[in-house]
């Protein structure tokens, strides 16, 4: 599976330096009235992140925020652009209620300047995201999803359920529903009343 390498990540790197947070690069759509944005990053964005984005942008709903914070997913690899979210996560989440949207895309620079916060679902995305970030002068926060975990196991990454059955979906999705809970929690108390 292709991953960012050396190369592109300089080439993408130079590109951005020219970017700024008022930039009117055409495929940079920047709202003025978000608090706050927040990018999940897993490998292929059909499986992990969209779920996150999902689960996130319904608790948004539910506190009465989501006017004010920008959720959306992406994947460091680019091999499922353009596809739905595996019909796997879909179904987890509608079993919970949550209806994801969207299709996959890959990871742009521009998403350093357009969101505050991105989370990588595994130790491997985050080290793609932070060579890809490095020495753009991003103000942007990058980080580890489970970070925000309450009760995280032993191991920092949100397993890849991809390659297995319905209950690593399920297992997923609980990890990532209680994390963005804290996460809702979080943004919460950043906001401005």
């Amino acid at each position: 599976k292709d991953k960012y390498t050396t190369q592109q990540a300089k080439r993408q790197r130079n590109q951005l330096q020219s970017l700024t947070p008022t930039s009117t690069h055409p495929s940079i759509d920047m709202p003025t009235d978000l608090d706050a944005s927040v990018l999940f990053v897993c490998l292929g964005n059909i499986c992990r992140s969209p779920l996150a984005e999902g689960v996130l942008t319904h608790r948004l709903e539910e506190a009465g925020v989501s006017e004010r914070v920008r959720a959306e997913s992406a994947g460091t690899g680019a091999w499922h652009v353009g596809q739905v979210p595996d019909p796997r996560s879909i179904a987890v989440a509608a079993e919970h209620g949550i209806e994801l949207k969207g299709h996959a895309r890959q990871v742009r620079l521009e998403d350093f300047v357009e969101f505050t916060l991105i989370l990588a679902m595994d130790r491997s995305n985050l080290k793609d995201l932070q060579d890809l970030e490095s020495g753009t002068g991003s103000n942007t926060s990058v980080q580890l999803f489970s970070d925000f975990d309450p009760d995280p196991d032993t191991h920092p990454d949100v397993p890849d359920p991809y390659y297995g059955g319905e209950e690593g979906f399920e297992r997923v999705f609980k990890m990532v529903d209680r994390t963005c809970h804290a996460l809702v929690e979080h943004i919460l108390g950043g906001l401005a009343p």
